[in-house]
């Protein structure tokens, strides 16, 4: 439960900073999430923050956040 916390509080920082990039974690880079994201932050850098914040907050990509898996770019 906490390392669940702690991902989605990462997720947020990472979207404040840029925003289709804590979307991209937990929805990947194909999905109509992160393209929504991506033009909203194209067209302007505080909507794509509000957007990412809201879909990282309200929607849940799995059915249960403890099995998501972060893989490592090598």
């Amino acid at each position: 439960m906490a390392s669940a916390r702690c991902c989605t509080f990462l997720e947020i920082l990472l979207a404040i900073v840029l925003p289709p990039l804590g979307v991209f974690l937990r929805f990947g880079c194909c999905s109509m999430e992160f393209c929504i994201c991506l033009l909203l932050t194209i067209l302007g850098y505080i909507p794509g923050i509000i957007y990412a914040i809201y879909v990282l907050v309200a929607l849940e990509s799995d059915s249960d956040p403890d099995e998501r898996e972060y893989y490592t770019l090598a």
